[in-house]
């Protein structure tokens, strides 16, 4: 009985402790979601492909693309071609932010795209 305690409390701490890292809130009320642990069955052409969402007033003020292992020369496209459309984008509960993807990168695009899918989803269900 004892056993199956702990382990229920070494579970439930995990989680707390996994929730932490997905998002926080920052001093001026921005809030950053990290898609590390939150999407790491979402891959591009060469792996997991993290981002960090900055909201800020239900509005999303950039998009970050964290470390992965996507080809630099696609990567170096996807901030500057598709990144920024996300800013300025309004975040509601049930419709999220569309962005383009791009040609020759479709992979990346589209797990970078849903990233900041499951980013939103988790903002709306813990903001």
């Amino acid at each position: 009985m004892k056993k199956n305690i702990l382990i229920a409390m070494l579970l439930m701490c995990g989680l707390a402790a996994q929730a932490d890292d997905v998002m926080k809130k920052e001093k001026d009320g921005t809030y950053v979601v990290n898609t590390t642990t939150l999407a790491q069955d979402v891959e591009g052409y060469n792996g997991p492909t993290p981002v960090e969402i900055y909201i800020k007033k239900n509005k999303i003020v950039k998009v970050v693309l964290l470390k992965s292992q996507e080809t630099p020369k696609y990567n170096a496209r996807i901030k500057k071609q598709m990144l920024p459309a996300y800013e300025g984008q309004k975040v509601s509960k049930n419709k999220y932010a569309e962005v383009d993807g791009l040609t020759g990168a479709t992979f990346t695009s589209d797990a970078v795209k849903e990233n900041v899918k499951r980013g939103l989803e988790y903002y709306w269900k813990h903001k």
